[in-house]
């Protein structure tokens, strides 16, 4: 029997734990690595060339967004099924427009995962029911601040929106250089070229647009409120 591998990403071990525990009992689909963080998950992906990701959204040092977007860049042949608590529309369509072949919430049920996994390995879409009618409502009202800081996220290259977040991460230039594997005066540069490009000049206004445009954890609002 042809079996589906699977890498899951996900920041926190118990989740992961929980979703190879329940997959480990289903005979055609197989995990063969796991990712805490973005950055991890791009790697592996890389390296074992799986079927399926199984994505969240909010993550360290590279959000699944990012991830999404250079997974289906460097790894035509594997498909990404997100896995997230976020409901927006604007997160929805986001993650389509990069590639991903699902969206599943994280209440669905450990039977549609499994079933999600199965049809975007055949290269179908699979949606949550729920998250199908938040999409239309995400459209219907497409001025909110996800959607605004989308069209301008786009705008940003794959590197300047890694930057982006590890800077809204509270990293400094030295610790980035380091993540990134590039100097610190590169890491400069890109930290200038952000700030022109949104049009934000401090820090602390670089981490607002990251919370806005889904880079981070949303939690991170209660700083600035």
């Amino acid at each position: 029997m042809k079996q589906i591998t699977v890498i899951l990403a996900e920041d926190h071990q118990i989740v992961r734990e929980g979703l190879r525990s329940l997959l480990k009992h289903e005979r055609d689909i197989k995990v063969v690595g796991e990712a805490e963080n973005g950055r991890q998950a791009l790697r592996l992906a890389r390296q074992l060339n799986p079927a399926v990701v199984v994505m969240d959204i909010a993550m360290p040092l590279l959000n699944g967004l990012e991830a999404t977007r250079q997974i289906r860049q460097t790894c035509p042949g594997t498909r990404v099924l997100i896995l997230s608590a976020h409901n927006e529309g604007a997160y929805v369509e986001q993650m389509t427009k990069l590639g991903a072949g699902g969206y599943l919430l994280k209440q669905t049920t450990f039977q549609e995962l499994a079933t999600a996994i199965r049809e975007v390995e055949k290269g179908n879409h699979f949606f949550s029911p729920r998250v199908s009618r938040g999409q239309t409502g995400g459209k219907v009202n497409s001025l909110n601040v996800e959607d605004k800081a989308s069209t301008k996220k786009n705008r940003l290259s794959s590197r300047e929106s890694e930057v982006l977040q590890l800077i809204a991460e509270g990293k400094p230039n030295k610790q980035i250089a380091a993540e990134l594997g590039v100097s610190f005066k590169t890491v400069d540069k890109h930290r200038q070229h952000l700030m022109s490009k949104l049009d934000i000049h401090d820090v602390a206004g670089l981490t607002r647009y990251a919370i806005s445009s889904g880079s981070i954890e949303s939690k991170l609002r209660i700083t600035f409120t």
